[in-house]
């Protein structure tokens, strides 16, 4: 059984990790997963559904310092919807738009828009909720033209 106190925290969970990664908080990232989780990831634009594996915190942060490449990001959560699994643990599915804004040589700038879906997992451990796997699929992408930006995550720490 799921308790509204579970689907809060969870709540709490799925929006904490599109925080941290819009301020480059990797390893904080990190500490949201068990420690034997898995996160697999799409590999745009050739692949749009979950396909690159990366499994424990050490892969996890490896694959997420690529967003280093990325000046600006911004993750907003659409919905989300948590069941429970059966064993002790749930599920969701997590909505979401995730903005990748960076310069391009002509001296432009874009934000590449992903229209996203998360199958997560979630077990308790250590009296909280975590990450167990998450699977990213992107729906669809666009480009947009950015008409100003700030400079960057880092700059600004």
């Amino acid at each position: 059984m799921i308790t509204a106190a579970d689907r809060a925290e969870i709540g709490e969970l799925v929006h904490r990790y599109a925080y941290l990664v819009d301020n480059r908080e990797i390893q904080a990232v990190a500490e949201l997963f068990l420690d034997a989780a898995v996160l697999v990831l799409p590999d745009p634009p050739t692949e749009l559904g979950p396909v690159r594996r990366h499994a424990g915190r050490a892969q996890i942060v490896r694959a997420l310092r690529s967003l280093s490449e990325i000046p600006v990001t911004l993750h907003a959560v659409l919905g989300l919807v948590v069941d429970p699994d059966g064993a002790g643990g749930a599920v969701g599915s997590v909505t979401g738009v995730a903005h990748h804004v960076s310069d391009r040589p002509d001296g432009t700038t874009a934000d590449l828009v992903w229209y996203l879906r998360y199958a997560d997992t979630y077990q308790r451990d250590g009296g909280r909720w975590r990450i167990a796997r998450r699977a990213l699929q992107i729906e669809w992408m666009e480009t947009r033209r950015v008409r100003q930006r700030r400079r960057s995550v880092r700059a600004e720490s």
